[in-house]
């Protein structure tokens, strides 16, 4: 049953991730800079305070009490993270979601899942946990087919990007998604992939304030939300020092109070996107509590999202007008994706 329930959670997680990014493009008359920003100051610091203060008893005497390196390594990944996710927004803007989202979190899920085990293979003592260990086991084996499985299924919706780009005219490319850039979109997805990872690694940093949390009364489900705090500390550092440097390039500090601009419905949606976006990590918490912080939850959380997104391009027309061979290419890509959900799953039921 736990099993069942950590599933169900990563996949409420995966579609609250998926579908984050469809309030923005209610938004009108703004600079990306100006509503990315607006988002992510609920999704970084509202929404996260608001949810540890639900669920944490004293969340911030814990990270007020928690040792100096433990604050260091959980923010300064999170400053890392916050370069993918910030990367992340710019492949959505150049690629669309259900490309963006396959390519960028397909990276995100293979780095994610198994970095954190080969460094305790590395540098610690731990025999448990570590890739040694995963492959001698049948659910570690399964874990990293699920891996290789998913990484084939990135590669299939990259390629059926590049067949979108041959197939429509420059014009029928931008009607769905208007600053369409294939080479310039992949770029920063494999970037924001790579980095975006991090956040798994902050969760690993941060796990003793989870740990004194859930020591001190709180719900197992939600011991991750005190790390948040300071992990989407880290990541709105880094989203808020480039948004502010556009403003001034661009010059687009107006848009805030550009009264010419639907002001009202501009933050109204840009802060459903933020909440919304935060709520993956709401989940991923619960999920990750049934599940444990390892290859297993990470994949399943990325590869949901994948799925999701992938969902929203069809329904949204993102592939309107390619070959019957280009939309059946992307349909396979998040087919095998969903195979790799399977797979992971599987293989965390069979336990140790």
């Amino acid at each position: 049953m736990g099993v069942i329930l950590g599933v169900l959670f990563h996949f409420i997680g995966g579609f609250a991730s998926g579908s984050f990014y469809i309030p923005y493009k209610k938004v009108k008359g703004w600079a990306w800079e100006s509503y990315w920003i607006t988002g992510g100051f609920f999704s970084w610091l509202v929404v996260p305070f608001i949810a540890a203060a639900l669920t944490v008893p004293h969340f911030m005497e814990i990270i007020s009490n928690t040792d100096g390196q433990t604050i260091f390594w959980t923010y300064f990944l999170g400053v890392l993270w916050g370069i993918g996710g910030l990367t992340f927004g710019l492949s959505m803007r150049y690629l669309g979601i259900s490309l963006g989202m396959a390519v960028a979190l397909g990276f995100c899920s293979a780095f994610g899942a198994l970095i954190p085990p080969v460094y305790m293979d590395l540098f610690s003592d731990a025999d448990h946990g570590t890739f040694t260990a995963m492959m001698q086991t049948s659910k570690g084996i399964f874990v990293i087919l699920g891996v290789v499985v998913c990484l084939i299924g990135i590669i299939v919706c990259g390629k059926a990007g590049m067949m979108k780009e041959k197939d429509l005219p420059e014009e029928n490319k931008k009607s769905a998604i208007k600053e369409f850039n294939l080479r310039k979109g992949l770029a920063v997805a494999v970037i924001s992939g790579i980095l975006s990872a991090c956040m798994s690694f902050a969760i690993s940093a941060g796990k003793p304030m989870a740990e004194v949390a859930e020591a001190q009364g709180a719900n197992p489900l939600f011991r991750n939300n005190v790390s948040y705090i300071v992990i989407m500390l880290g990541g709105f550092t880094t989203n808020f020092i480039w948004c502010m440097y556009l403003n001034t390039k661009n010059k687009t500090f107006g848009d805030y109070s550009n009264k010419k601009t639907p002001l009202l419905n501009n933050y109204f949606f840009a802060a459903l996107a933020g909440t919304t976006w935060f709520m993956q990590f709401f989940f991923y918490g619960m999920g990750e509590s049934k599940l444990g912080n390892d290859a297993s939850s990470w994949i399943l959380h990325m590869a949901f999202i994948i799925l999701i997104s992938g969902l929203w391009g069809l329904a949204l027309k993102e592939w309107k007008g390619v070959s019957k061979r280009t939309y059946a290419t992307i349909a396979a890509g998040i087919a095998i994706i969903i195979l790799s959900v399977v797979l992971v799953g599987y293989g965390n039921s069979l336990g140790e």
